[in-house]
């Protein structure tokens, strides 16, 4: 009988068919480029399958890849799972638990009164809130190390993941006070395309979204730096590394001295999404994501724009006029 792969090299390969890069995995990872590199080629050699075509420019799935890739993330989600939903039931002696994803100040002020609503409906339900860094836009879901979490868009679609905005916010430009640009009441990207920038740590859908590519036109990113975190994004500033675009609540949550946070004029909205694995849906999600759209309605995040039932491109759309 051939040896199954271990778990921990078919992360690996999730990683790399994901990113298409090894040097993004990688870093995803936190492991060298080179050992990635030996453990995927043990792999193909333990499947007797060549999973992905390399060249000097590019990787892609071959067609043994593309099934790999898919049940993958069908078993890793349900190792995942298995192995949260027994520690949860121990722990909770019965009640039923939930584990929140988020990224830096999640839903804003809507967070607070999100889970302080749920708790009240649903009191026996175990809540934990789990914080990720910039690798993960899905902020858990797609590990089912998480049963439904706060994401800010834009993500790829995916078959197993729902979601619905909540609203949307204006990005701003965060800069060292001590740059000219701290003191400007508005700026445009045109105003900023030649500073250099401080990048995500993030697949390259997701970096270039808050790097404005597609409001640059024809100019290039600078990069000063790539970061993980918000924390880390705001040393690199403070250090004079670069600046960069992030959603205007931020300023509230993470504002420090020798920071300025300059609106930017034209620049598309940040959308804030409540979303979930639809393959694996329980009632707690449920109850949670109805308790999120029932708040979101209310406008309760300064700047923001409601975005509950309405589609996301036409909130974005409006909101940029």
């Amino acid at each position: 009988m051939t040896d199954a792969p271990e778990l921990r090299v078919l992360r690996y390969f999730v990683a790399v068919a994901e990113e298409l890069h090894f040097g993004r995995a990688a870093a995803r990872l936190h492991i060298s480029q080179p050992s990635l590199s030996v453990q995927i080629r043990k792999l193909e050699h333990t499947l007797g399958a060549q999973l992905l075509e390399r060249t000097s420019r590019r990787v892609e799935l071959t067609p043994a890849g593309v099934v790999l890739l898919e049940e993958a993330h069908r078993l890793l989600v349900g190792v995942e799972r298995l192995t949260a939903a027994t520690r949860r039931a121990a722990a909770d002696g019965g009640g039923g638990s939930l584990v929140v994803g988020f990224q830096a100040n999640a839903a804003a002020e809507l967070t607070p009164r999100i889970l302080a609503a749920f708790q009240a409906r649903c009191p026996r339900v175990q809540l934990e809130m789990r914080s990720h860094d910039f690798a993960d836009p899905y902020v858990g879901l797609s590990t089912g190390s998480v049963d439904v979490a706060f994401i800010r868009p834009p993500v790829l679609v995916q078959s197993w993941l729902s979601m619905e905005t909540l609203f949307v916010e204006p990005r701003v430009l965060v800069t060292s006070s001590e740059s000219p640009l701290a003191t400007r009441d508005r700026v445009s990207v045109e105003d900023v395309v030649d500073q250099p920038f401080v990048g995500r740590r993030a697949p390259e859908y997701w970096r270039d979204f808050w790097l404005a590519v597609d409001s640059r036109g024809p100019h290039t990113v600078r990069l000063g730096a790539e970061v993980a975190s918000v924390d880390e994004c705001f040393e690199a500033i403070l250090s004079r590394r670069g600046v960069a675009f992030t959603q205007a609540s931020t300023q509230r949550y993470y504002d420090r001295p020798g920071l300025a946070f300059v609106p930017v004029a034209g620049l598309p909205p940040s959308p804030v999404a409540i979303a979930w694995r639809n393959d694996m849906e329980a009632q707690p999600v449920r109850d949670f994501v109805d308790t999120a759209r029932a708040l979101a309605s209310l406008d309760l995040v300064p700047s923001a724009t409601p975005a509950v039932g309405t589609p996301l491109a036409a909130t974005i759309a409006a909101v940029a006029r």
